[in-house]
């Protein structure tokens, strides 16, 4: 009987093993040998209709566990702006967060991975100690799509050292009008340098081999990452530049301006579209079928998935997700595959749900948002290589990142002018003078000159929020040793007067933002910032001007007292790059890639309109010569360790405090800048 029974044991064992191997065996999903569309069919022939729309949902991390990414197969995640698993998160932090999302997404029924999303727009730029990298404007200054393509690469490597996937850039918008809050995050107002600049593309994705059909995805490996063109279209084009407004345009002008970028990042295989807050003629991009799934899907033949905006369909409707049921059937109708949620997915999955059991959304359309998602996942190996690990963890912040971005900020600088005749030119500036005055908002502060959209959403001022180095460091490390430089963030005339300075540099600019928190229909500088230049300007025989900021802005009655004045746009974390230039380390090459207006009354005003009449046309840009031949790369004064210079205190106070002792670390509050900043 113990035999009989062992035998039958045996065999029982055997048939249970058989039919587990059969079933393995029959997974066709599971082998990396079966093309990519056997495996996406395979899959799909599995999925209950609540998996697949699971696969169509993303959430923002806070919304996230991994017993909600097990039951619900929920697709992706992101992080929004400023969203990260602890402040100045490591490296190695963000993976094993990452990570345990997707242990989650792997225990579920059918283990499909989820895709981890963030905005990396210049750098990854979430993540503490990150490179940051100029913002768009500054680039399309450059117009070298080899070097976009480079800086496309490093931000790739950044945002694999932390598990992450999918970068949501580069935007690829044509800025009309720089009132827009998001202007800096266009390259160019001519979208011919906005097609140049796709090439972005090739570095987070890699090269598309040659043999690809048109609009198929591509990413190339573990380095790389799934981009993101965005936002489909026409987002720069809005009337007055207000943010997620309408854009009133005929169908040549959508096409002519705002359109060609798109078949450029598609030819590139661009593995995912973002679709647009804004308005075409009054309809909402969210629910634009014809534009979304008749020309950019059927027309183009873009074969990745198009992703919602942040809520974006929830604003189908006014007020926003006021009929909720109906924005989405109107949403995925339309074409949208994945739906930024970015909370309340149970909401989502049971409104999909049931507008399919009653035939407002076709199966075939569900069917076609999930296969476009897992094409996407199976050609990235995202099945076979879901988890990471910490080999690129190095990569975050690195000196060879660093550098790049360096020669980014020095060849997007704009040279707008060069002394008050021709004859005299005022810049690059002589390293070995005896006495240097610095001032104003942006030179000593790189939260501002970062931008928005570094580690905060709408970013964030002073020296605490990253590692860099500032434009005040920058001028330390670039003049002789024997040079004193001479600092004051707000200093009155009689200040300045008072001393014997052989020249003064202002760097002043906007404050950080982001989206419409950037909308402005002024575009003036502080208040704070023009008695600065008044007040150092009208003391100093030699007077440079810096401005940082993400669009042109107005400059007059001011700029005739100014002797030079320098373009620096949002040049992130490597401030070093601009003191490269301005004391000739390197000349002056950049040429603008927006029209940099007289009056706010003059706009909109691009480069061939009929009432073009500019303070500086597009392309302009004076051009200067190294003064040495040979250039080294000296060491970069990390904003951790004491600076050795003189700080002076504004009216109100009295003495100097030697940056480097005990005494000016415990003063430097009074003065405005903080302890860190010294």
């Amino acid at each position: 009987m113990a035999r009989f029974s062992t035998v039958l044991l045996g065999f029982l064992f055997l048939c249970l093993s058989t039919v587990a191997w059969a079933q393995t065996e029959d997974m066709k999903y599971k082998d990396p040998a079966e093309p990519v569309n056997v495996r996406v069919w395979d899959l799909m022939s599995r999925m209950t209709l609540e998996e697949k729309i699971g696969q169509m949902a993303q959430i923002d991390r806070t919304a996230a566990t991994a017993e909600i990414m097990k039951n619900y197969s929920i697709g992706s995640l992101l992080s929004g702006g400023g969203s990260v698993p602890r402040p100045q998160a490591t490296a190695q932090d963000w993976v094993n967060m990452v990570n345990d999302y997707q242990n989650g997404s792997l225990s579920s029924r059918l283990g499909i991975p989820m895709i981890y999303g963030i905005d990396a727009v210049h750098g990854h730029n979430n993540v503490y100690k990150a490179t940051i990298f100029p913002h768009n404007v500054g680039l399309g200054c450059i117009k070298d799509p080899e070097l976009v393509k480079r800086i496309g690469a490093a931000t790739a490597l950044e945002v694999r050292a932390t598990g992450i996937q999918y970068a949501f850039a580069p935007c690829i918008a044509v800025c009309r009008d720089p009132r827009w809050g998001r202007c800096y995050e266009s390259y160019s107002e001519d979208h011919k340098v906005v097609q140049e600049m796709t090439e972005i593309i090739s570095g987070l994705q890699g090269e598309i081999p040659a043999s690809s059909p048109l609009g198929v995805p591509y990413v190339g490996g573990k380095t790389k990452v799934v981009a993101c063109a965005k936002h489909f279209v026409g987002d720069g084009g809005t009337i007055r530049g207000i943010d997620e407004n309408n854009t009133v345009i005929d169908v040549q002008g959508l096409f002519d301006i705002h359109m060609p970028a798109y078949y450029n990042a598609i030819s590139k295989g661009v593995s995912t579209v973002m679709v647009s807050y804004s308005s075409w003629n009054g309809k909402k991009m969210h629910a634009n079928r014809a534009l979304v799934t008749g020309f950019l899907k059927h027309i183009l033949k873009f074969r990745g998935f198009v992703i919602s905006d942040w809520q974006g369909v929830d604003r189908i409707t006014d007020p926003p997700h006021a009929n909720y049921s109906h924005s989405l059937e109107v949403g995925i109708n339309a074409g949208i595959d994945m739906v930024m949620i970015p909370y309340n997915y149970t909401e989502f999955i049971d409104s999909v749900v049931e507008s399919v059991n009653n035939n407002r959304i076709s199966m075939s359309r569900i069917d076609d948002a999930v296969f476009r998602i897992l094409r996407v996942k199976f050609m990235m190996g995202l099945f076979e290589n879901p988890l990471a690990d910490y080999s690129l963890v190095d990569q975050i912040g690195s000196q060879e990142h660093r550098d790049l971005a360096r020669e980014a900020v020095r060849k997007s600088l704009v040279l707008l002018k060069n002394g008050k005749s021709a004859d005299k030119p005022v810049l690059p500036l002589p390293k070995n003078a005896s006495k240097i005055f610095v001032a104003g908002s942006h030179a000593n502060n790189l939260g501002n000159q970062c931008g928005g959209w570094t580690i905060e959403w709408q970013g964030l001022g002073g020296n605490n929020l990253t590692v860099g180095t500032t434009i005040l460091s920058g001028i330390l490390n670039a003049v002789d040793s024997g040079t004193e430089v001479v600092y004051s963030e707000n200093p009155d005339a009689e200040f300045v007067k008072s001393d014997n300075f052989s020249y003064g540099i202002v760097v002043v600019g906007e404050p950080p933002y982001a989206e419409f928190g950037g909308d402005n229909q002024n575009l003036t500088l502080p208040e704070k910032s023009l008695n600065t230049i008044k007040n150092v300007c009208g003391a100093v025989d030699k007077c440079v001007v810096v401005v940082v900021s993400g669009r042109p802005v107005v400059l007059e009655p001011y700029l005739s007292e100014m002797d030079a004045l320098v373009a620096a746009w949002l040049p992130g974390t490597e401030g070093q790059g601009v003191a490269d230039v301005l004391f000739g380390d390197y000349g002056f090459t950049g040429k603008l890639s927006r029209t940099w207006f007289k009056s706010v009354d003059q706009l909109p005003m691009n480069v061939g309109d009929a009432h073009y009449d500019p303070l500086f046309p597009f392309g302009f840009g004076l051009e200067t010569q190294p003064t040495t031949s040979i250039r080294v790369m000296e060491p970069i004064i990390d904003l951790n360790e004491p600076m050795e210079a003189t700080i002076e205190l504004d009216s109100n106070h009295e003495g100097n405090y030697d940056c480097g002792s005990a005494e000016a670390m415990e003063s430097a509050e009074i003065m405005g800048p903080t302890k860190d900043s010294c």
